[in-house]
């Protein structure tokens, strides 16, 4: 499958886009609204009916249609595929509430890794882990958990985050796939109509908020078979296998993407500026990793960019590529940001610069001082500050261009 972007693993918008669909939200709002009320009543009622009775196939089988009530449909496939016998299953998250839905099917437990603890733990289904801080710690409690006869079966999810569950699964933690053996993989689809399933901004109340807003959310669970981790297989590779056998079935990329990952996309995403039309439409935006930190999709452009860095190792990447865009021309782009730097350092002269030299350094790149010729004086008519900055130019020009030529082993008259 081709490799997607990472910004498709994740929606960063709540409402859909299409106009007709934004419409059919703002008609149904007020019965939303409506159903949210009603069903955050009938929700305190599922989670005393919960507390009250004891773990039991009729108690999951209660909650299971309480919950339908609620507009959270669980479905399984070929629900006989589950190993009765297996103490770990490991499943692509998706939701807030993943682990909840999956109880209804099987009794399961799923720690706290992280977030709050105490009563919210426990009220949102979470097992409280009591262990020493650290993964090890963690590890080694779970690991003494499976081994311990009549506990419920352990349900983790590796990803450590959730996706939209539409593009590519997060890589695989691989501390999960150490503490049994073997493993029963899970595939979980999740749709909803009109709206996302969440944002990354947004906390797993307002996420049930939202949940009991729309008409239903519907999980869809397949159960696969058990993997046993092969002979001489590490723990990684196994964790890989399992993902990509996940990812088959769910008809998605097994990406190399990790948690840090999705959180620093997340931050860069908050804090970029609004896109401005350079002739690329919206729907070319990054489809990869590299891509997304240089700001556009072309797999040429990141080449000529990096072309253009090799010759200009001190300018910004996003820089080069915006710049080559609109120009199409890695020597046409080298020679924009020569001018560029030039420029600057002419508005820092007539600021009151006390020579050329010192203009240069408060240019936007700084250059390496011993990979660039310098003017000789700094003139003083217009006149000959002009002839100084345009021989400056030629010569910054002359020796890009030489070391473009000598990196890619060019020959003089294919400059061009």
């Amino acid at each position: 499958m081709e490799s997607r972007g990472i910004q498709d693993m994740f929606d960063f918008r709540r409402f859909p886009k299409d106009g007709l669909l934004l419409l059919l939200v703002l008609l149904y709002a007020p019965v939303g609204v409506c159903l949210m009320l009603l069903r955050i009543f009938i929700g305190i009622h599922v989670f005393l009916v919960s507390c009250a009775l004891p773990e039991s196939f009729i108690r999951r089988f209660l909650v299971r249609i309480m919950c339908s009530v609620l507009g959270m449909h669980v479905r399984q496939k070929d629900p006989l595929s589950r190993d009765k016998n297996t103490k770990l299953y490991i499943c692509n998250h998706v939701t807030e509430f993943d682990h909840n839905l999956l109880n209804l099917l099987t009794p399961c437990s799923t720690p706290q890794t992280g977030g709050s603890t105490g009563f919210v733990c426990w009220a949102r289904g979470f097992m409280e882990m009591h262990s020493a801080p650290g993964q090890t710690a963690l590890a080694d409690t779970l690991q003494r958990y499976c081994s311990t006869d009549g506990t419920p079966a352990l349900l983790l999810f590796p990803e450590e985050d959730t996706t939209n569950g539409r593009a590519g699964l997060l890589k695989f933690s691989s501390w999960p796939f150490s503490l049994t053996d073997p493993i029963q993989p899970v595939a979980l689809r999740v749709t909803r109509p009109l709206l996302a399933l969440s944002t990354p901004d947004s906390s797993w109340l307002m996420e049930l908020l939202w949940t009991f807003f729309v008409p239903c959310t519907v999980y869809h669970v397949s159960w696969l078979p058990p993997v046993s981790r092969q002979e001489g297989e590490s723990v990684q590779e196994f964790a890989s296998r399992i993902q990509e056998l996940l990812a088959r079935e769910l008809g998605v990329a097994a990406t190399q993407v990790t948690k840090s990952d999705k959180a620093e996309h997340i931050k860069r995403n908050r804090h970029r500026p609004p896109q401005t039309s350079t002739g690329v439409g919206p729907g070319s935006i990054a489809r990869g990793f590299m891509a997304q930190n240089l700001g556009t999709e072309e797999p040429r452009i990141i080449r000529m960019a990096q072309q253009v860095k090799d010759v200009l190792p001190h300018v910004p990447l996003n820089v080069i590529a915006r710049d080559l865009v609109k120009t199409n021309c890695v020597d046409t782009t080298i020679t924009n940001l020569l001018e560029l730097s030039e420029d600057s350092a002419l508005e820092a002269s007539v600021a009151g610069a006390s020579s050329f030299g010192s203009s240069v350094n408060s240019s936007p790149f700084s250059y390496e001082p011993t990979a660039k010729p310098v003017a000789k004086s700094f003139g003083k008519s217009p006149t000959d500050r002009h002839m100084s900055l345009q021989e400056r130019k030629d010569a910054l020009y002359n020796y890009a261009r030489s070391r473009y030529i000598e990196k890619y082993g060019l020959d003089k008259e294919d400059e061009h």
